[in-house]
């Protein structure tokens, strides 16, 4: 059963189960009651940043907090994703449920370190230890996800054994591709 599981696969379901529940109950808080969850812990860096250096007041800071909560929930919908077609065996051994977790990857990456480079701004060390450990699990994980590739098909090689009498071949025969024909990548070896 567990045959089949690359490490990458693994790396992401545990991120998934970190960030679908954390991410979404920071975007849920946000959501109800935008200035006091732009307030907590998650956020405060942002909402400092946005008021100090930004001289953002009212409504605007409304909307910068549900900008937030909509880029991280738009992270847990693509992990969420992820996830779904982690299940099918398929997809999983062939890599097809890797481009939803590098695009959640990609987001939530980027959404870690504009709030870290925030947090360092304001000075607020805790916000900016959290958003350096999110960022660099982001960034581990898309490492795996880069270098490790999925199982390539199985190559067949036709081997000419005779001449074809409706087509004359102009290759001799017994002679393999070229080397420069064949791609020579390290996930092709």
């Amino acid at each position: 059963m567990f045959r089949n599981w690359r490490i990458g696969s693994v790396n992401g379901a545990l991120l998934a189960g970190y960030f679908i529940p954390a991410w979404a109950l920071v975007a849920f808080n946000i959501f109800v009651a935008p200035v006091h969850g732009l307030y907590e812990r998650p956020s405060v860096a942002v909402a400092l940043f946005l008021s100090d250096h930004l001289q953002m007041a009212g409504m605007d800071t409304v909307r910068a907090a549900w900008l937030l909560a909509l880029g991280r929930l738009t992270v847990v919908a693509f992990f969420a994703i992820y996830l779904a077609l982690l299940c099918i065996p398929r997809t999983r051994r062939n890599g097809g449920s890797d481009e939803a977790l590098a695009i959640a990857l990609a987001i939530g990456s980027l959404i870690s370190f504009a709030s870290m480079v925030m947090a360092s701004k304001v000075g607020e060390m805790a916000a900016l230890r959290l958003h350096a450990t999110e960022l660099l699990l982001l960034l581990g994980a898309a490492i795996v996800l880069v270098i490790e590739r999925p199982e390539a098909a199985p190559k067949t090689v036709e081997a000419a054994a005779t001449p074809s009498l409706e087509r004359p071949s102009l290759e001799p025969l017994g002679l393999e591709p070229l080397g420069l024909e064949q791609a020579e990548l390290l996930h092709n070896r």
